[in-house]
């Protein structure tokens, strides 16, 4: 199994739509890198769900139940599909996480721009634990 953090800004798809909605198309990523990151998702995969810009902070815990497929808004790039699991209360802010030592190389630091990426075990949980 893997684990992933996707991005969205919670006035374009906040966590509480997603949770209203029961389920996602995660659509419209138009990056190389994060649709290679889509590729590699798998049924099953555990997915932080992070608020950008506004709030900036991981908020809750999603799965992959649709593994890669043509984007509907557009067939040149890929999309999944997501289902909620568990809202984060509190949510993990990135200021506790760049306070972290353990989430040093994150990605979410390293590459602030990715919409996609991928975390390893140890990460996720440290997200988990904070």
């Amino acid at each position: 199994m893997n684990h992933w953090l996707v991005k969205s800004e919670p006035v374009k798809y906040a966590w509480e739509q997603f949770e209203t909605d029961g389920r996602t198309c995660w659509d419209g990523v138009r990056n190389y890198q994060a649709r290679n990151n889509l590729q590699a998702m798998r049924n099953g995969d555990w997915v932080l769900y992070y608020h950008s810009n506004e709030g900036k902070e991981i908020v809750g815990i999603a799965k992959v139940v649709r593994e890669a497929y043509p984007d509907p808004t557009d067939p040149a790039w890929l999309a999944v599909d997501l289902v909620p699991e568990q809202k984060l209360v509190p949510p993990v802010t990135l200021e506790q996480i760049k306070a972290d030592p353990r989430l040093a190389h994150i990605g979410l630091i390293r590459q602030s721009r990715l919409s996609v990426m991928p975390v390893s075990q140890a990460e996720f949980d440290a997200v988990i634990g904070l």
